[in-house]
């Protein structure tokens, strides 16, 4: 297995299948890169999930708060909630900047392996949080690490494997990426299950074990040993082996001032930029606040729901006081005029409990549900840009994006419509990020595939670190049109035109199909 060249190859029409292409060595390097990158996205979806939850318990609700109190609350709770996001995409672009830079420097291999330890570390010190702020300096932290292994991951896939292999493994790398999603939602669908049943055990909401999204953050912990210990059996790949013993070509490595010296590489790299940035902000500011979303348009059917439920096993007691009790919150939901009999309030915060718990179940079905769509859809980047070219795909996978991503904020109400609407939405959606793990290193030389590849996903996260900041202003909606959760529906559909932003930078970029990668 370590004796293996890993030359690019070229593929005849008769050469069969592309996998045919890859021996041993080739599918254990997709095999580490893909657990790599699986392991980076399950704790990004993690953050999405775990975020409301998080803002609840580190924004606690006074006692006896009126309504007007808890709607400032709230909206207070999507701005710090918009304010984390915000500040864990700069990290990411920070991260990028930095480890891209040294993924030329120093190593494919090397560079992987700190970043997957740094995201997964921070990931697990976020469940340490007490207030917004040191909650937003540990996302920060671990986006320094998840910024930097897609650029290093896709850069060594992309240079140990075959030419004509190489499009369908980086799609593949992609799709498997969905992976870690389903993970995060799964583990946050049966920590939803343990709340909603009472399992988890009593402890203060600060402390360690204390509120489900503190474990989550702790599971996100592990994965770093595991990926540490299989990346130890990586070769570097031949390319940049040469690149960085090639005299004046190692002085180059991992420059930014090289990559903007060369026009036509300046010009890849800002065009390429404009093409990542749309593709970004528009998951970010607006296509993970699909889980948010549907806890919004599901929190008063799932209440009723939980209330109903409570007040059958009240009759079935023979206990009187509670079924009064009950019945009232039900009336309430209808009107909210209705008085509340002495401890309906105390049955109340004992039932939002349970009401908690089963939205998140609905947020992690819906994560699922985007993810599973997303994985055919990333795969589906690959197959179809090999048929009709790169640019082509890009076009209408950013149309696709815009039109399923306005459908489901102007939409989405009913249970039914997360298992249609929000897969459609996935697969639109995170097709792009196949494309640019294709696309980005066949852009750019293998002095500087790190760095540029780097540069064109990560700094625009620079400006997409602005997105979710700008929806939480928008949903507090200042000229007071929209109640909740209208202003979600407004702020999304205004902020998912950023994926048409990618259609004016594709004329201005090469086609890369059926080329080798540039030495």
């Amino acid at each position: 297995m370590h004796g293996f060249d890993d030359a690019p190859l070229t593929r005849s029409p008769a050469s069969g299948p592309w996998y045919r292409e890859m021996n041993r060595y080739h599918w254990f390097v997709l095999a580490v890169a893909a657990m790599g990158w699986l392991f980076d996205t399950m704790d990004q979806q993690l953050f999405v999930l775990a975020r409301p939850a998080a803002m609840e318990d580190l924004l606690p609700a006074p006692k006896d708060a009126d309504a007007k109190t808890l709607e400032a609350l709230r909206q207070q709770r999507g701005v710090a909630g918009g304010f984390a996001t915000s500040i864990f995409i700069a990290g990411w672009a920070t991260g990028g900047l930095i480890f891209g830079m040294l993924g030329d420097r120093i190593g494919r291999v090397k560079t992987m392996v700190m970043t997957v330890l740094m995201y997964s570390l921070c990931t697990g010190l976020s469940c340490f949080s007490q207030s917004t702020w040191d909650f937003a300096f540990y996302r920060f932290l671990t986006g320094l690490g998840v910024g930097g292994e897609f650029a290093v991951g896709v850069a060594l896939v992309a240079e140990v494997m075959p030419d004509g292999a190489r499009t369908y493994a980086l799609a593949l790398l992609q799709a498997l990426s969905g992976i870690g999603n389903v993970t995060a939602a799964l583990i946050f669908l049966g920590l939803g299950l343990a709340q909603d049943n009472s399992w988890l055990p009593h402890f203060s909401e600060r402390s360690l074990f204390g509120s489900s999204w503190r474990i989550m953050f702790m599971i996100g912990a592990v994965p770093a040993f595991l990926a540490f210990l299989i990346m130890r059996r990586l070769k570097e790949p031949e390319r940049w082996e040469r690149a960085s013993h090639s005299g004046v070509v190692a002085k180059q490595l991992g420059s930014y001032s090289e990559l903007f010296r060369e026009p036509q590489l300046r010009h890849k790299a800002l065009f390429g930029l404009l093409l990542g940035c749309a593709g970004v902000i528009g998951l970010w500011s607006v296509g993970f606040y699909t889980f948010d979303l549907i806890r919004f348009v599901q929190r008063k059917p799932v209440t009723t729901s939980v209330y109903t439920e409570q007040l059958q096993v009240a009759k079935a007691a023979g206990n009187r006081t509670r079924e009064e009790q009950l019945s009232a919150l039900l009336k309430r939901q209808t009107d909210a005029s209705t008085k509340l009999p002495p401890d309906a309030e105390s049955v109340q915060a004992e039932l939002n409990t349970v009401v908690s718990g089963r939205l998140a179940q609905w947020s992690a079905y819906a994560s699922m549900a985007m993810n599973l769509g997303a994985a055919l859809g990333m795969f589906g980047f690959g197959a179809l840009s090999q048929r009709i070219g790169r640019k082509p795909t890009f076009a209408i996978a950013f149309v696709a994006a815009y039109v399923s991503t306005f459908a489901v904020f102007y939409l989405l109400q009913d249970f039914w419509q997360i298992w249609v609407m929000v897969p459609v939405m996935g697969f639109c959606q995170l097709s792009l990020f196949a494309g640019y793990a294709i696309y980005f290193p066949e852009l750019f030389p293998t002095r500087l595939r790190s760095t540029g590849t780097s540069f064109c996903y990560n700094v625009g996260r620079f400006v997409a670190a602005i997105g979710p900041s700008a929806l939480g202003l928008l949903r507090r909606d200042a000229f007071g049109r929209y109640p909740e959760p209208i202003d979600m529906r407004y702020a999304g559909i205004t902020m998912c035109t950023v994926f048409l932003i990618g259609l004016i930078a594709l004329p201005f970029l090469p086609e890369t199909k059926g080329k080798p990668l540039p030495e």
